[in-house]
C-alpha cells in the first residue's frame, strides 16, 4: 500500500467525496456563515492529559474568532475510545475526540464518527497520514502525528548505517522485542520486504479484506526466512521490550528496531543515537507500519460545522501541529510542520523511514489477523516448520474473516 501517483490522485478524489458529504460546509467556513446548522455555542473536545495544554491556544483563538467556546476535557487514554463509542448514541459524548487511525473500522461500524471535509487542505498532509485518515473512500480523521519504527543505532559502536540485513549483522548485534506470543508489528518490515502485505488494496487504495496476501508466495518466503533467522538467534522470543532496551543501553546490541517512544531512554542512557532505515533482507524496501493519530467528529454532534472548522483551520495549522509535536516528539502529520520538526536529526530519521511506511489496516478483518499472527511467528522462530505453520495461520485467519 505504498503511496504512488495513482494513490495521490485517488485520495484527491476521496477529499472531494468528503466535501460533498458535509453539505453546506466549505473549508474555512465558520458557524456564522450559513451552513444550515445551528451552533450550540460550545465544542467539547476529548484529549489525553498530555494534549490539554497544547490545544489551549487554539481553543482560545477559535472562541475569540467565532464566539464558539471550546472546552478541552482530559480523558484517560486507555478508556477514551470505549467511552466515546458508548456515549455518542446517548448524545452525551464530545463533539470531537482524539484517537488513532486504526480505530476507524470500529468507529465507523458503530456509526460513531462523521465524515470530515478537508477540502484543499488535504494536499497539505503527508500522504501516509491522509491514507490512514480515510476509510472506505471517506475521510474521517484530522491527522496530527505519524509514528513508525526505525533502526536506532549506537553511533559510537557503529559509525555508519548498515546497507542491508547481512551488513547490519556483520557490523554489530541487532535486537528487537518479540516475547512469547511474538510481535508481528515489529517484524512487518521484513514481511513486506518479501512482497507479502497483510491485505491487498482496492482501486481507492483502501485495504481489501477479501484479498488476504498473507498466503502469497512472498508470505511463505518470509516464513522460511524467519525460521532461519530464529535458528541463527537473530530473533528470540525470550527478548521482550525491557530486555531489548537494556541490551541497547548497556552496549550489548548496536542496533535496536523500535519506535520514537524509546529514543528518550536511549539518550538519557548516554547513547549517541542515530536513526537509520530498516535494512532489508531482500532487494525490496522494508516498509514498517505507520500509526497515525488524529481527531474525529462525533456522528451525533449538534455542531458538526464548527467541529470541522476548528479541526481543519485551527488544529490543522503548522503552529498547533508543532505544539502537539512538542508534547510527544512524534512527527507531525502536516507536511510543513513535519519539515520544521525534522530540523532535529532524530525526527528527520523517522521521517525518512516513514516515507516507506504503510498505514496499519483499520478494517475490522485485521482483528482476525492479530489473533493468530504473532503466535504463528513465535512458533516459527522457535523451530516449528515454517511452511506448515504459516499455512495454518493463513487458514485460521481466512476462516475467522469469513
Amino acid at each position: 500500500m505504498k503511496v504512488n501517483k495513482r494513490g495521490i490522485v485517488a485520495f484527491g478524489a476521496i477529499a472531494m467525496v468528503s466535501t460533498l458529504t458535509l453539505a453546506g460546509c466549505a473549508t474555512g467556513s465558520t458557524p456564522e456563515e450559513g451552513s444550515g446548522e445551528e451552533s450550540t455555542g460550545t465544542l467539547t473536545v476529548w484529549v489525553d492529559a498530555e494534549r490539554v495544554d497544547a490545544l489551549a491556544g487554539a481553543a482560545e483563538a477559535y472562541e475569540e474568532k467565532t464566539g464558539v467556546k471550546v472546552e478541552i476535557v482530559s480523558k484517560d487514554v486507555d478508556t477514551i475510545k470505549d467511552d466515546f463509542i458508548q456515549q455518542v448514541p446517548t448524545g452525551k459524548g464530545p463533539d470531537i475526540t482524539m484517537g488513532a487511525h486504526d480505530w476507524l473500522g470500529e468507529l465507523s461500524t458503530n456509526g460513531a464518527v462523521a465524515p470530515l471535509e478537508l477540502g484543499d487542505s488535504a494536499e497539505d498532509y503527508l500522504p501516509v497520514a491522509l491514507q490512514a485518515s480515510t476509510y472506505e473512500g471517506t475521510t474521517y480523521m484530522l491527522p496530527y502525528a505519524v509514528e513508525n519504527i526505525a533502526i536506532l543505532r549506537n553511533a559510537d559502536l557503529v559509525p555508519e548505517a548498515a546497507t542491508s540485513w547481512d551488513d547490519m549483522l556483520a557490523k554489530g548485534k541487532f535486537v528487537v522485542e518479540q516475547g512469547a506470543e511474538g510481535n508481528p508489528y515489529h517484524l512487518y518490515p521484513y514481511q513486506t520486504a518479501f512482497g507479502a502485505p497483510v491485505f491487498g488494496t482496492d482501486e481507492s487504495g483502501s485495504y481489501d479484506p477479501t484479498d488476504l496476501q498473507l498466503g502469497s508466495e512472498g508470505g511463505f518466503a518470509f516464513a522460511t526466512w524467519l525460521g532461519a533467522q530464529g535458528a541463527a538467534g537473530n530473533f528470540n522470543t525470550d527478548i521482550d521490550g525491557e530486555i531489548a532496551k537494556q541490551q541497547f543501553l548497556d552496549g550489548t546490541a548496536a542496533f535496536w528496531l523500535t519506535g520514537p517512544w524509546n529514543v528518550g531512554a536511549a539518550e538519557d542512557g548516554g547513547i549517541n543515537v542515530a536513526i537509520d532505515p530498516i535494512p532489508s533482507p531482500t532487494a525490496e524496501v522494508a516498509s514498517p507500519f505507520a500509526g497515525v493519530k488524529g481527531f474525529f467528529v462525533s456522528a451525533e454532534s449538534k455542531n458538526k460545522v464548527a467541529a470541522n472548522d476548528f479541526l481543519v483551520n485551527y488544529i490543522g495549522t503548522e503552529d498547533v501541529q508543532l505544539e502537539l509535536f512538542e508534547t510527544g516528539n512524534i512527527l507531525p502529520a502536516l507536511t510543513a510542520a513535519a519539515d520544521a520538526a525534522a530540523s532535529d536529526p532524530i525526527i528527520a530519521g523517522f521521517q525518512t523511514v516513514g516515507e516507506d511506511a504503510v498505514p496499519m489496516p483499520a478494517i475490522p478483518a485485521m482483528g482476525s489477523v492479530w489473533e493468530y499472527w504473532g503466535v504463528a511467528e513465535a512458533a516459527i522462530i522457535n523451530g516449528e516448520d515454517p511452511t506448515a505453520t504459516w499455512q495454518k495461520l493463513v487458514d485460521d485467519v481466512t476462516a475467522a474473516i469469513k
